[in-house]
């Protein structure tokens, strides 16, 4: 994670990174909330971040009253203009006199206005399911009602924090997978309280930018969601019209965060804008050591202390993991609910994490199974892939609780350490072609 620094917006602490390598400068405008260090937890999002900095110098910022940023009273919350400011105050620190701004939702409203506003500073313009205008009118069909609005505010202040209750946003492929869920519900919780959420809904409600947009000349890409379900693709059609230099670009999915669905379309969009190529359709292959880890009769142990008391093991569970994985250099590369996947430079590194993940998390009365093997994995930005993967997999589902079995290539890797393996027999691994010879690790090394 890029290291947090503060710049003063008038009287304000705004918290900001800057990271990654290009001609180009990127200010990446986050939506509603954010909270530039918990973005960093979510592997995919992580992901998005890290490929932005392959082909720019990425700025990132939580704006005044949410995430790292300083506090402000809810009655006293910022409208637009100050929040440009603050992008100007950012873009400042770091010696950025013109860059392109990537807006998300709300934040391409402020975007928009700062694109119109400076254009001397604009290099380009990314909006990214950004609506114009929160409330119904005739002129403008797209937007919900006052009425639907006033409600679903309601809602997000009395249900603040519950993963189980996620507005919208939180949709897509990942909307089913109980730990982005629980992410989800504890970045929310970490970057605003419930009245100041709710306030700055209110506040977005009352926007109108659209009288901006015909005065916005920089290059502008339009990304939307086919079926978004916060923010139509009909009004994001509507706002590409309205600018005299703008590119409209449908992607499919439902998610309103762009990094709740397939974000590699979105990225490749926004590398071809900015570079005028892509290089996420070339694979990177290298050696790696592959980790599956789940816990075992995690349905059943869910039914058992009822929804409370297991996402606060889940949470935990998730806190460990994510801990041994970090202490361990293990790279995170997907959550399946009660489950992880990592990858590691190194075999040793990767069964005594296992190891230290297995022992750690039974103290929450829980155990898990792993499965660790090294091979040739494809990198394609965030995502890992290959039959590696899958031999990984299926090692995995053969352990017992609190058992780490690993392959024979793995035992041989690792020959020299203290690291002690017991011999499971010969296997057939659905799948996979000929009999592989599985270990037990018996007796994990000791952290050093």
């Amino acid at each position: 994670m890029p290291t947090t620094h503060y710049t003063m917006s008038g009287d304000v602490n705004i918290a900001y990174q800057v990271f990654g390598e290009g001609e180009h400068d990127l200010v990446y405008v986050p939506g509603w909330i954010s909270n530039v260090e918990l973005m960093w937890d979510d592997p995919v999002l992580a992901g998005i971040l890290r490929r932005l900095g392959t082909f720019a110098r990425v700025i990132t910022f939580d704006k005044r009253g949410t995430g790292m940023s300083d506090r402000v009273p809810v009655n006293e919350l910022p409208h637009l203009e100050q929040r440009m400011d603050d992008v100007r105050a950012v873009m400042d620190a770091v010696g950025s006199e013109k860059a392109t701004l990537f807006g998300h939702s709300e934040g391409g409203s402020m975007a928009t206005l700062f694109a119109a506003t400076y254009p001397e500073r604009t290099e380009g313009l990314i909006l990214a399911s950004t609506y114009a205008k929160r409330v119904w009118s005739e002129d403008h069909p797209w937007a919900p009602t006052a009425e639907a609005r006033a409600a679903e505010i309601e809602h997000v202040e009395a249900t603040w924090g519950d993963p189980n209750a996620l507005p919208v946003y939180v949709l897509g492929a990942r909307g089913t997978d109980t730990a982005f869920r629980e992410w989800v519900a504890r970045y929310f919780r970490l970057s605003a309280s419930p009245k100041a959420a709710a306030q700055l809904l209110r506040m977005n409600t009352e926007m109108d930018t659209r009288a901006a947009l015909p005065l916005i000349h920089a290059p502008t890409l339009c990304l939307y969601r086919t079926d978004d379900v916060d923010v139509s693709v009909e009004e994001g059609r509507w706002i590409a019209s309205q600018i005299p230099n703008a590119t409209f670009v449908e992607l499919p999915g439902d998610a309103h965060l762009f990094w709740a669905v397939d974000p590699q379309p979105f990225v490749d969009e926004i590398e071809d804008f900015m570079t005028g190529y892509r290089t996420s359709g070339e694979p990177e292959r290298v050696l790696a050591t592959v980790l599956f880890t789940d816990i075992v009769d995690s349905t059943k142990q869910a039914a058992e202390l009822g929804d409370q008391a297991w996402r606060s093991v889940l949470e935990s569970h998730n806190r460990i993991t994510r801990q041994e994985l970090r202490r361990w250099r293990g790279a995170e590369r997907g959550t399946t609910g009660d489950g992880f996947l990592a990858t590691f430079d190194g075999p040793a590194r990767a069964v005594r994490a296992a190891a230290f993940i297995a022992r750690a998390v039974s103290a929450l009365g829980v155990q898990v199974r792993a499965g660790v093997h090294t091979g040739e994995v494809e990198l394609v930005g965030d995502d890992v892939a290959g039959l590696a993967v899958h031999i990984g997999a299926r090692i995995a589902a053969m352990a017992g609780p609190g058992e780490v079995y690993a392959s024979q290539t793995v035992r041989d890797l690792v020959v020299g350490s203290e690291l002690q393996f017991e011999s499971r027999g010969r296997h057939e691994l659905k799948g996979v072609p000929g009999e592989w010879e599985i270990y037990s690790v018996v007796e994990p090394a000791a952290a050093s």
